[in-house]
């Protein structure tokens, strides 16, 4: 059996009672280029009939040999060849070949089955044993939850570094998870509830730098000397950060504490390697968006089955773009509620507060995140404010505020924010 299926069949260590319906999730290797799908299959007897993401199904069982045939709406065929082994799958996948229509491309396959729910919402307690320094969609998920499940776990800060000041992982922003949510396919929304965000060390590391993107000209040559570490001491009593050894004008200097994440993301979708977790895009990714907090709720496109969510990059505090490259660097407890809304796409991730709504855009200029924060903050008036484009675009001419969340990685981003409080009601969606 292959490593990663041997992986998986470990981890789900759930009992699967029985079933007439199972759900897979298929990987087919094309050319070297993992492709996801979501099979549901039916057994009613030998005879096995489902769909496969959305185009029907159906095949034969003979004592673990599974020969499946997929008809898609158009009305291609493709042929599948799958031996069963307790909750895996392998063989052998016969598709329509890409370029020529006449002819057949075949392809490895293989699948492992997504365990059924038993019970109602539950809270899992998940103690990473390794991290990710990529979101990637081949990596095989740490845990499969439902939607209405909450999550308890813990991250490492952008060193790898533990709550012992032990290093766990590469440098880079190691991530957390992936977390597969069952039932999320292309098109629907992630919703993170974000419920506890607790700091589980005294301490965090940061520097004394100025990024580029907000160096002044004159300054430049007076920062040859910066860059240096600065490490801040978390008093957890008094909720307040100060830096070590501190003199001077700074003696007395103390900031209030905010903890955030600064990575959240979801797989990137198909045909995407895998992507550094200094990285951002439409998956979300190294955001750093100071209002990934506690008692606000992040929505991420869905771009693979399962969505297969990262988080990581905990900070105790960071002011609005990240100037000093590092912010207050630590490591953290975390506790989220994930949930769904099916067939919702959204172009960019968001971020709701009790009193605002957020869009985060990120790209190469401030300009074209700019461009991209603003058109997401109108398909969300017109998604689920009932707004019309003109109506959006005088909401935005006398509510709509931006901010500068991040100038410290490859990309810049930009936040669209508005006051709920001056918004129409919020036409309902179903979130399940």
């Amino acid at each position: 059996m292959p490593r990663r299926l041997t992986l998986l069949a470990l981890s789900f260590v759930l009992a699967f009672p029985a079933c007439a319906q199972e759900t897979w999730i298929l990987r087919t290797d094309l050319w070297g280029t993992p492709a996801f799908s979501t099979l549901t299959l039916d057994a009613r007897g030998s005879r096995l009939v489902g769909g496969l993401d959305g185009d029907r199904a159906e095949g034969t069982d003979h004592g673990g040999t599974w020969q499946i045939n997929v008809t898609e709406t158009s009305g291609r065929q493709s042929h599948y060849a799958l031996r069963r082994e307790g909750n895996t799958l392998s063989g052998d996948a016969d598709l329509p070949d890409t370029n020529d229509p006449g002819a057949r491309a075949h392809h490895k396959a293989t699948a492992w089955r997504v365990p059924d729910r038993s019970g109602g919402a539950r809270t899992f307690d998940y103690t990473p044993s390794d991290y990710s320094n990529t979101w990637d969609a081949d990596r095989p998920p740490v845990l499969v939850v439902w939607p209405g499940d909450t999550i308890h776990t813990t991250t490492l800060d952008s060193g790898g570094v533990d709550e012992h000041g032990k290093t766990r992982a590469l440098f880079g922003n190691p991530q957390t998870g992936p977390f597969f949510i069952a039932g999320a396919v292309p098109g629907d929304t992630l919703v993170v509830h974000i419920r506890r965000l607790s700091l589980n060390r005294d301490y965090a590391d940061s520097l004394d730098t100025i990024v580029g993107r907000a160096l002044a000209t004159p300054l430049v040559a007076k920062a040859s000397d910066l860059g240096k570490p600065v490490r801040w001491l978390l008093d957890h009593k008094t909720n307040r950060a100060h830096p070590e050894n501190a003199s001077g004008a700074l003696a007395n200097y103390s900031v209030p504490l905010k903890p955030m994440l600064g990575g959240m993301a979801v797989a990137p979708g198909f045909g995407t390697p895998p992507v550094s977790t200094g990285d951002t895009g439409r998956y979300g990714g190294n955001m750093d968006f100071n209002e990934v907090i506690a008692g606000n709720t992040v929505y991420l496109p869905v771009q693979q089955p399962g969505a297969l969510l990262y988080l990581g990059d905990a900070h105790a505090l960071q002011a609005d773009g990240e100037t000093t490259q590092y912010a207050l660097e630590t490591s953290m407890d975390v506790t989220i509620t994930v949930d769904l809304v099916k067939g919702r796409s959204i172009s960019m991730p968001r971020v709701e507060s009790p009193g605002e709504i957020m869009v985060l855009s990120q790209a190469g200029s401030l300009d074209d995140a700019l461009k991209a924060a603003s058109g997401g903050m109108v398909q969300w008036l017109q998604q689920d404010y009932g707004l019309t484009l003109s109506q959006a675009a005088q909401v935005l001419g006398t509510a709509l505020r931006y901010t500068v969340p991040n100038l410290a990685g490859r990309s810049v981003g930009v936040a669209a924010r508005i006051n709920k409080a001056v918004l129409p009601p919020k036409q309902a969606t179903s979130a399940h």
